[in-house]
């Protein structure tokens, strides 16, 4: 089949960096999708700059492929009658586009139906483009998107200039009141003008000479390498902030990264500050000194072309200079005033769930209570007091919020947490005080950092804790994928605390020890939100956390431990053999009664097998095991005597003291194992 090479440019204003890259995959599987619809597909490139999106074929079919379409009709008995045509046989042969005898017939089943094959030539390409790209762009969604002029369809940004071009020839298509053309636009400080392309050949070579990088990891290379020689010629280092670096990728045509430099007062301030001011505003990479402190300077990658950056850089110094000076403004503000709750009472919580002030109490009596609980722990990681650490967890849960109050959290609400552990430290609270406050947030996500000790834990797990049963006290409860207050992300925050510092958390009991402070609430239905998300976190076979959880397990540390030793097992090799042996186990144990006392009388024992096999299960029921799964390898290792058991003793012998003693052994086995899991509930 022939085919041509294919160009097309999207030329738009400038195009947002974030809403961009969070859709760019998409955008080039949809491109690939409207290929596959309409029976084009073909390798393409796509390409990207804050002024155009780009699609590059070498080589495009320039029509489809012709195709044979088989239609099958009514029943002959229903589409004639008395030797005519009916209604219906008539439409059957309008929708094939031919008159009623042309139709053929063929059977379906046992039934002979009206039938009519033709041949499809496949469309020009040509033909196609223009509804493809109007299907490719709809596809598009960038979330906000804007209208422009008198126009009432919409996109991310208004598009100003169009090509498509098929081989040599410009392929008329219209998008948003824009006719395609055969011009582009290079860099504004190149030239203003339209720039002709007269063969799409040379249109990455065009864009080059106009200072434009189309492909994105050229301009990424280019930033990197610019990186390279700075860090050589000034013995910084620049922290490469891998997000960024795709935010400036996306916003630069022709990217020069820039050392500057900022007045040294402005280290005072604490070094997030600083970062903050720079990434989040400015899109500068913070640098580092030698010994890892954070100097006095910032990168910019610039999107200029110019001989001389010395202006670029000086405009950029002027620009981050007020920035800097009022944080120090808000820094030293807040330093004299201290850190102070006064006004928690004022700010709105959750209807229904008070103010900051009330969830503040309620998660003192929470990290309180869960001091008490944990204490040996606390006591042994801090080598403080029980009253000491008491009255620490007080302080800090009393100032972990107090930051929410103050100027620089006001400017810059991502470092609420981290501005309260600086004020606390400069104001001398207590290291434990200090780092708690810092760490109450964590882990923000999945995989995120953990709190450093058990004592900061306690504090972000009082915070969890009742934002938790808060919300499910107020009927506020996750639906679907609908988490507005991410209750999710909390739940999955405690089950890795938990795990991480071995502390015990019964989840039915938790709940009666804290809920006192709620409105009544389904604790059962608490329960199994938080179950649900044991499955997500464990990141196991659903069945084994099923088999823990069958044996009525509810302490979150306990499950965690039970599922990981099972997994172990059910990692090594023949783990499919060892379940069919004990899942036999498990069925004959199904008819005796497990709450009751279970009696073995060995006397009753008449092969050689059956002594062996509880002699052996004696010894491994009472022996002292370090954790679950050496446990459960003890356990295992019964398969080799349970196995001769079976092949060589009726268990449901017709004697039943002979029956039942058999039953009994099997179930003692069988009861043994349900203190980790019931082997019945795994699939493997």
């Amino acid at each position: 089949m022939s085919t041509q090479p294919l160009l097309i440019e999207i030329g738009v204003e400038e195009l947002p960096a974030l809403p961009l890259l969070k859709i760019l995959d998409r955008i080039e599987a949809s491109w690939k999708k409207v290929l596959q619809e309409h029976q084009l597909s073909s390798d393409f490139s796509f390409d990207y700059t804050p002024r155009r999106l780009v699609l590059r074929h070498n080589a495009i079919p320039l029509a489809q492929e012709d195709r044979v379409e088989e239609l099958v009709g009514p029943p002959v008995e229903i589409a004639i009658k008395e030797g005519k045509p009916t209604p219906a046989g008539e439409g059957f042969a309008r929708k094939c586009g031919v008159a009623f005898e042309q139709l053929d017939r063929t059977h379906k089943g046992n039934r002979e139906v009206l039938y009519y094959r033709r041949e499809v030539p496949g469309s020009q390409t040509r033909d196609l483009l223009p509804e493809m790209i109007r299907e490719w762009v709809a596809s598009m969604n960038f979330g906000k998107m804007m209208r422009w002029g008198d126009r009432h369809d919409e996109f991310i940004r208004p598009v100003r200039w169009l090509q498509v071009r098929l081989g040599q020839e410009s392929v008329p298509a219209e998008l948003f009141g824009v006719a395609s053309g055969t011009r582009t636009f290079v860099h504004r400080m190149v030239s203003f003008d339209p720039v002709e392309v007269p063969d799409p050949a040379k249109f990455e070579e065009i864009l080059q000479k106009g200072e434009v990088t189309l492909r994105a990891d050229e301009r990424r290379r280019s930033i990197l390498e610019d990186f390279d020689t700075i860090e050589a010629e000034s013995g910084l280092k620049i922290e490469r902030d891998g997000a960024l670096l795709d935010e400036v990728v996306a916003i630069t045509e022709h990217p020069k990264a820039l050392l500057g430099t900022f007045d040294e007062k402005f280290l005072e301030l604490p070094p997030e500050v600083i970062m903050t001011s720079m990434k989040e505003h400015q899109r500068y990479f913070p640098v580092f000194d030698g010994e890892g402190r954070l100097s006095n300077h910032f990168v910019v990658v610039s999107n200029a072309v110019t001989e001389n950056y010395s202006q670029v850089i000086a405009g950029n110094e002027r620009v981050l200079r007020p920035r800097l000076e009022d944080a120090l403004f808000f820094y030293r503000n807040d330093l004299k005033r201290g850190l102070s709750i006064e006004g928690l009472e004022k700010i709105q919580f959750i209807d229904g769930l008070g103010t900051l002030k009330d969830k503040v109490d309620r998660e003192r009596n929470i990290a309180l209570r869960l001091a008490g609980i944990y204490m040996d722990k606390l006591e042994q990681e801090t080598g403080r007091s029980a009253l000491e650490i008491e009255e620490l967890m007080d302080r800090a849960v009393t100032l972990a919020k107090a930051d929410l109050l103050t100027e620089m959290v006001y400017e810059f609400t991502e470092l609420q947490g981290l501005m309260g552990y600086y004020y606390a430290k400069a104001l001398g609270e207590d290291p434990l005080v200090c780092t708690a406050i810092k760490e109450q947030y964590r882990p923000e996500g999945e995989g995120a950092e953990l709190p450093s000790t058990i004592f900061s834990s306690i504090l972000a797990m009082a915070i969890k804790l009742d934002t938790l049963l808060g919300l499910f006290s107020v009927g506020k409860i996750p639906t679907g994928s609908k988490d507005p207050f991410a209750l999710r992300r909390a739940v999955n925050g405690i089950i890795r605390i938990v795990t991480r510092y071995d502390l015990s958390f019964d989840i039915p009991k938790m709940m009666e020890l804290l809920a006192d402070q709620y409105a009544p609430f389904d604790e059962e239905k608490l329960e199994s939100f938080i179950l649900e998300r044991i499955y997500k976190s464990l990141k196991a076979n659903p069945s084994i956390i099923a088999a823990v959880l069958a044996t009525g397990e509810r302490d979150v540390n306990e499950i965690a431990k039970k599922v990981a030793a099972l997994r172990a097992i059910l990692e090594q090799e023949g783990a499919r053999e060892l379940f069919t042996t004990f899942k036999r186990v498990a069925n004959i144990s199904a008819e005796v009664d497990l709450d009751g006392v279970l009696e073995v009388d060995p006397e009753l024992f008449e092969a050689e097998e059956e002594r062996k096999l509880w002699e052996a299960f004696r010894r491994t029921r009472e022996r002292e095991y370090g954790d679950y799964q050496e446990e459960l390898q003890a356990l295992f290792a019964l398969k080799p005597l349970l196995d001769a058991f079976f092949d060589s003793v009726l268990v449901n012998a017709e004697e039943e003291k002979l029956r039942l003693n058999r039953q009994a052994m099997v179930a003692s086995i069988y009861k043994t194992f349900l203190n980790i899991a019931d082997l019945k509930e795994i699939s493997v």
